[in-house]
């Protein structure tokens, strides 16, 4: 698998392009968890009336005990306190599930605000990055040596601008025809520019032979 191209400047925006990415990452990562800290401040209310709940119906339940058993009374004294208790159980609940609503918010507020940035930019990132890895380890399969070159030049006269075409050759199909070794690996250089390869060593004396 070919990562990176073997022409250095590509190679050094793709490095730089893949420290951008995780830096933006890293950067969303960061907003999104200060917002969700940030967000879960808003509980603390809910906390102290969470809080004060629970001591208001300690405070009930055990005056409550401690009048149960007094004599002659029964439970006519108790009762009232152990009603009482079941308020400070409703401000209880109350406090928490305002807790549990503010922790749900704080969470979906910091996720949906890293993930968008994240997913926008890294999901175009790693279709470009798999786009090039796929093509250029392909085509290094096929990039042994100069005869190897005659597919790259044939499929530059396919996929490459005209423009560049005429700075090659004015008749480019007719030099690859003859075997035009010059033109053909000029042309097979544009193609794999492309795939980010570069091209093999000149070959010594072996000149591409003639079509047709």
């Amino acid at each position: 698998m070919k990562l990176y191209s073997d022409i250095p400047t590509r190679r050094v925006a793709q490095v730089v392009a893949d420290l951008g990415v995780v830096l933006w990452v890293w950067l969303w990562v960061e907003v999104g968890t200060r917002v969700y800290d940030t967000t879960l401040r808003l509980a603390e209310p809910g906390r102290q009336l969470e809080s004060a709940g629970t001591g208001f119906r300690g405070r009930m339940t055990e005056a409550g005990d401690s009048v149960d058993d007094l004599p002659l009374l029964d439970d006519r004294i108790a009762t009232p306190f152990r009603s009482a208790a079941g308020v400070g159980t409703d401000i209880e609940a109350a406090g928490r599930d305002l807790v549990d609503a503010v922790e749900r918010t704080a969470l979906v507020l910091g996720v949906t605000l890293a993930a968008a940035p994240i997913l926008l930019v890294a999901g175009t990132w790693l279709v470009l990055r798999w786009r090039f890895v796929r093509r250029a380890t392909a085509a290094r399969r096929f990039v042994d040596s100069a005869p190897d070159l005659d597919l790259f030049a044939l499929r530059a006269m396919a996929n490459q601008p005209m423009p560049r075409l005429a700075r090659i050759s004015d008749d480019p199909a007719g030099a690859w025809r003859r075997g035009d070794s010059e033109v053909v690996r000029a042309l097979a250089v544009l193609e794999l520019k492309e795939s980010g390869l570069r091209p093999p060593p000149v070959d010594d004396g072996r000149e591409v032979s003639p079509r047709g």
